[in-house]
């Protein structure tokens, strides 16, 4: 799939990883929706920088863990752009807790991650599902992360959620088969804001990958673009961290 032309959403747009992806699926022609929920300015920055690459995009707010808002979204999103072919999972939360410290795993903590990180994608794509069925197909990729592969990670209930993401991410490949595409890529750990205080700890995993180094949200955002471009693949979850698991 060429992606020039194409409309695609991407959750989480404004700031990491997601202003990556954003930036990149505009450099490759794409006309991009920036999800945000508390970043505005953010997000109105992504866009203003695609904008200035000669590229199209609108910033949009919706909290993906609220399916209103996700519905809500895609109205919006549909009557400023058209139909939409691609949609970007990158949206996500955590928080930093030792994982053999499970009186903090509140069932507080565990709703706020995994409505954003777990239910959040769900939403996301069963609201898109018919435009991009009426379109005659489109592409998925989520964010996830290695946590979802060893377990371990910021958080037990982050770990988990993006295990269950993968789960996800292959169910949904068979369930919106053989019109829609649904691919993850799991990234190791990338420096963006939430790896800030703790660089020491990046730089040690980066010395232990077998590239000596972690991938940047560059890195993460053109293995996007490939696997949403890439006809011939879907159920999968490509790792991109440098090495480190392998």
């Amino acid at each position: 799939m060429n992606l020039k032309g194409k409309t695609a959403i991407v959750t989480g747009g404004g700031t990491g990883i997601g202003r990556a992806v954003s930036l990149e699926l505009a450099r490759q022609g794409a006309v991009v929706a920036v999800n945000y929920s508390r970043s505005e300015h953010d997000a109105r920055g992504t866009v203003a920088e695609i904008e200035a690459l000669g590229g199209r995009a609108i910033a949009v707010r919706a909290d993906v863990g609220a399916d209103d808002d996700v519905r809500a979204m895609i109205v919006t999103v549909e009557e400023a752009l058209g139909g939409i072919d691609l949609l970007v999972n990158n949206a996500g939360n955590t928080q930093y807790i030792p994982l053999a410290d499970l009186e903090s795993a509140t069932d507080e903590v565990w709703q706020g991650i995994l409505s954003v990180n777990l239910l959040g994608a769900f939403h996301c794509v069963r609201a898109v599902a018919p435009s991009m069925r009426a379109r005659g197909g489109g592409a998925i990729c989520n964010v996830s992360s290695v946590a979802g592969f060893t377990g371990d990670g910021s958080s037990l209930p982050y770990a988990v959620s993006k295990a269950a993401l993968n789960g996800l991410t292959r169910s949904l490949a068979k369930a919106l088969a053989p019109t829609i595409r649904v691919n993850a890529v799991a990234p190791g750990i990338v420096r963006t804001r939430w790896v800030a205080g703790k660089e020491e700890h990046v730089d040690r995993l980066s010395k232990a990958a077998l590239l000596q180094r972690t991938a940047s949200p560059e890195d993460v955002a053109q293995m996007v673009c490939h696997l949403l471009g890439q006809e011939a693949i879907t159920g999968e979850i490509v790792r991109v961290d440098g090495g480190l698991l392998s």
